[in-house]
C-alpha cells in the first residue's frame, strides 16, 4: 500500500527511482482513490482514458536510468489549461464539447518532464467565483466540511491535492483564485510574478491578470512545479526573461511588511485576525524582522480590480459566440443565434461580469472607470515598489474568513469582498504564496486558515525561503 497521506512530489521522486513502488502503482493509488471520494467531493469533471498508459511510459523511462523532478507524478489540471486532444470546458455550456487542438505551453514543459495528468479540475465558469459554485457542472466541496465551498475559482484543483486525489495540480490566479482555496483547504498554492510562466493555451479570463500556478502539499513541491514550468515563450508576448527582474540575495533575516490597518480593518473575522497576528509572532520567534507599513491607496484596490477584470472579461469572452467552436443555438438570424447562444449557455455570473465590463468599457463611462482604475493601478504599483525597497516580504491573511457554507454568499458583492487580501498580487503582478497556518473550529469541524506572503517582482526565492522555514519551524 502506498501512504498518499504522507506521500509529497520530492518523496515520491525518490521512492519511484529507488523502485519502491511504480509509476503504474502511484497511479492506480490516485485512481482508487478518486474513485472512492469524487463522486462526494467533485473536484475533477473528467478523469482521462490514458492514465495508466502515461504511467507506463513513465516506468519506461524510469527503467532507462531517467530521472526528472515531475517523472511520473500525477497531477490534477484545472479546466481552463489546454491539453491537445482532452476536452476543455472552462466549466461552462458553451464549451461543453470543445475538444483542445494544441497543448498549453506549461503542458508541453511538463509532458518533457514526463509528468502524467489524471484529468481535468472543476472550476468556476470561465475562473469567475471565488467558491466553486458558479461551475455549470456542479459545486466543488471542501474536505474538511462538505457542506462548505472548496475557494475558487480552483477549487477542483486544490481539492484534488488536498484529498490526496493527485500529488499536484495546476491552476490559474486572476485575483486569488489559486491562493484563496488553497488557504481553505489547507494547503500551499502560489502564484508567480505577472509574465514568469507562459499563458498560452491558458483560457484567458483578464489578461493583465492572469497567472498559472501550482497547487502542492507543500512549499518545495511549489517550487519544483514552478522550476518547472516558468520562462519566456515565443508564443506569449507578455512573458518575461529571467534578466527582467533579477533574484534577490538571500538573506540570514527577512524582513516581513504588516499592513495591519489593513488587517484590522473591517470586515475580517476575529479568528482570522488573532490566528495572523500569532503566526506573525512565530515568524518572529523563527528570527525574522517585523515592520509596520502602510499604502496609501490600498483601500481601493479591491474596487480597482471589480473593474479591470471584468473589462478585460467582456472583451476576452467576445469570441465565445457559438460559431466556430462549442454549443451553438440556432435563432431567426445572426443576430439571435448570438443571442440565445450567449443568453442561455453563459451562466448567471458570467453574464453579470460581461455586462459590467462592457458597461466601464463604453462611451461616456471608459473615462470615469476604467480609466481612473489604470491610474490608480498605476499609484499602487508605485506603492509596492518603494515598500519593497525597505522590506523583503508583505503578509497578510489570505482570506478574511474561513470557508462559507453552499449557497451561503448569495449576494455576489458579499462574495467579491472575499477577494480583499489577494487581488492585490493580481493589480501590480508582484509573486505571492498561501501557507496553511492553522485550525479554527467551526460548528464541530476543524477548518484551515492560511496566511498570505507577496514579494517584489522575480522574487519568488524569497517566497519558498520564508516557506519552507516555516514549515521546517513549525512541524
Amino acid at each position: 500500500m502506498i501512504d498518499l497521506n504522507s506521500l509529497t512530489i520530492t518523496s515520491a521522486r525518490k521512492k519511484l527511482d529507488a523502485r519502491e513502488f511504480s509509476a503504474v502503482d502511484l497511479a492506480q493509488a490516485y485512481l482508487n482513490e478518486i474513485k472512492k471520494k469524487n463522486g462526494e467531493l467533485n473536484a475533477y469533471l473528467e478523469i482521462y482514458d490514458d492514465v495508466l498508459e502515461q504511467a507506463k511510459t513513465a516506468d519506461d523511462l524510469i527503467a532507462q536510468g531517467k530521472s526528472y523532478p515531475l517523472l511520473g507524478i500525477p497531477l490534477a489540471i484545472k479546466d481552463v489549461i489546454l491539453v491537445r486532444g482532452k476536452k476543455v470546458t472552462a466549466s461552462s455550456k458553451i464549451l461543453e464539447n470543445y475538444f483542445a487542438s494544441y497543448d498549453a505551453t506549461v503542458i508541453e514543459k511538463l509532458k518533457k518532464q514526463g509528468a502524467i495528468f489524471l484529468g481535468r479540475t472543476n472550476i468556476d465558469e470561465f475562473a469567475m467565483g471565488g467558491s466553486t459554485e458558479n461551475s455549470a457542472f456542479g459545486v466543488t466541496k471542501n474536505p474538511h466540511d462538505t457542506r462548505r465551498v472548496a475557494g475558487g475559482s480552483s477549487g477542483g484543483s486544490i481539492v484534488a491535492v488536498a484529498s490526496n486525489l493527485a500529488l499536484g495540480a495546476l491552476g490559474s490566479d486572476t485575483g486569488g483564485s489559486v491562493r484563496e482555496p488553497a488557504a481553505f483547504c489547507g494547503i500551499v498554492g502560489m502564484k508567480p510574478t505577472y509574465g514568469r510562466v507562459s499563458r498560452s493555451g491558458l483560457i484567458a479570463m483578464g489578461s493583465s491578470l492572469d497567472c498559472i500556478g501550482p497547487a502542492t502539499k507543500t512549499v518545495e513541491d511549489a517550487e519544483i512545479i514552478y522550476n518547472t514550468i516558468r520562462g519566456s515563450d515565443i508564443l506569449d508576448s507578455t512573458t518575461i526573461s529571467e534578466e527582467t527582474y533579477p533574484k534577490p540575495p538571500l538573506k540570514k533575516e527577512l524582513i516581513i511588511g504588516v499592513p495591519w490597518d489593513l488587517v484590522n480593518g473591517e470586515g475580517i473575522d476575529r479568528e482570522v485576525k488573532e490566528n495572523f497576528a500569532q503566526t506573525i509572532k512565530k515568524f518572529k520567534t523563527f528570527g525574522f524582522n517585523i515592520k509596520d507599513i502602510s499604502f496609501k491607496n490600498l483601500d481601493m484596490a479591491l474596487a480597482v480590480y471589480y473593474i479591470i477584470m471584468p473589462a478585460e472579461a467582456s472583451t476576452n469572452l467576445s469570441r465565445f459566440d457559438g460559431m466556430r467552436y462549442g454549443l451553438h443555438k440556432d435563432g431567426k438570424n445572426l443576430l439571435e443565434d448570438y443571442m440565445l447562444t450567449r443568453g442561455l449557455d453563459f451562466g448567471k455570473e458570467v453574464r453579470r461580469r460581461i455586462l459590467l465590463g462592457t458597461y466601464v468599457l463604453s462611451v461616456g463611462y471608459y473615462d470615469a472607470y476604467y480609466g481612473r482604475a489604470q491610474i490608480i493601478r498605476n499609484m499602487l504599483k508605485k506603492e509596492f515598489t518603494e515598500a519593497f525597497k525597505n522590506v523583503d516580504l508583505i503578509a497578510t491573511p489570505t482570506a478574511p474568513s474561513v470557508a462559507w457554507k453552499i449557497g451561503e454568499k448569495s449576494n455576489p458583492l458579499s462574495a467579491y469582498l472575499a477577494d480583499i487580501f489577494t487581488i492585490t498580487a493580481n493589480i501590480v503582478g508582484v509573486p505571492a504564496i498561501s501557507l496553511p497556518s492553522g485550525f479554527i473550529e467551526v460548528e464541530g469541524k476543524k477548518l484551515p486558515l492560511g496566511i498570505q506572503f507577496m514579494a517584489s517582482h522575480g522574487a519568488e526565492n524569497l517566497l519558498f525561503e520564508a516557506g519552507k522555514k516555516f514549515e521546517a519551524l513549525n512541524n
